[in-house]
């Protein structure tokens, strides 16, 4: 499939063996797509954007409350979608008192796993296919073990969650307008693979860019983009402010995976990625 947007073309120049791209608008509508978009690609920590969904399912459901005590002492489950329970990287380890550093956690995306499933008796990969797989149709969305890292998925899947996330039907529009607020603002921490960030901004299971530098979005991405990437050379951003069609802002959202571990060439390629993305939006 091709793209109606020209910069879409250019993850050819990728170093990479695969690499499949979207856009979709806020309005639901695909702007483009370049690649095998039905292929499925190991997502790594953009599995956590869609854990998260379904934690939020399940507090709305009333499974559970966001203020609730989940994971270490002092902690709840808001702690744990903002990666400020304490919890280390990749161990059950605490490393700060809840709510006093951000700690990327992906322990904390396990014990929220953990926590939905005890709540509602079914397992969290059943509980995630149930809560927001089958209903946005993400038939080849599967979660293969943790909750942090173990999704497999198309880009034709995550279309469908991003158009969900921009248009939301499955949840409250005010709960994603939280999960895409910064939670516990002015915290520190280290974003993976881009160093220290003053402050490191979170949202609800989704990473904020607000002023961050070095970030792996754009230039002329808007401060209240938001997503997640994942090691496994793959992203998911979500810019409100995208397409200034008419000096108005339709916003959009795109999704890149590939089959090449994130590395120095990611650093490198995706930030003028984003930025061409944006200005095709701009154009249109």
């Amino acid at each position: 499939m091709h793209s109606s947007l020209p910069s879409l073309a250019s993850i050819e120049n990728w170093p990479v063996p695969t690499a499949a791209a979207a856009v979709v608008r806020a309005d639901g509508t695909l702007a483009g797509s370049h690649g095998p978009t039905g292929q499925r690609f190991p997502l790594a920590s953009v599995t956590k954007p869609l854990a998260a969904y379904a934690v939020l399912v399940a507090y709305e459901e009333g499974a559970i409350d966001l203020d609730e005590p989940a994971g270490p002492e002092g902690s709840t489950v808001r702690h744990l979608l903002a990666h400020t329970s304490g919890l280390a990287f990749d161990e059950n380890r605490v490393m700060a008192a809840p709510g006093t550093r951000r700690i990327y956690s992906n322990t904390g995306f396990e014990a929220l796993g953990d926590h939905v499933a005890k709540a509602t008796d079914i397992p969290f990969a059943e509980y995630l296919h149930q809560a927001v797989l089958e209903p946005l149709g993400m038939a080849s969305t599967t979660l293969e073990g943790s909750p942090a890292k173990d999704g497999v998925s198309t880009v034709d899947d995550l279309v469908r969650f991003a158009a969900e996330v921009q248009a939301p039907r499955l949840l409250d529009a005010r709960t994603v307008l939280d999960a895409m607020t910064v939670t516990y603002p002015g915290l520190t921490g280290i974003l993976p693979g881009y160093g220290h960030q003053k402050p490191n901004d979170w949202g609800l299971g989704f990473e904020i860019r607000d002023g961050k530098s070095p970030h792996w979005t754009g230039a002329s991405s808007s401060p209240r983009t938001f997503g997640h990437f994942g090691q496994a050379g793959t992203f998911l951003w979500i810019d409100p402010d995208a397409g200034w069609a008419g000096g108005n802002s339709t916003g959009a959202a795109c999704v890149a995976l590939t089959d090449r571990p994130f590395g120095a060439w990611a650093v490198e390629a995706w930030p003028p990625f984003t930025d061409a993305v944006l200005a095709d939006l701009r154009a249109r």
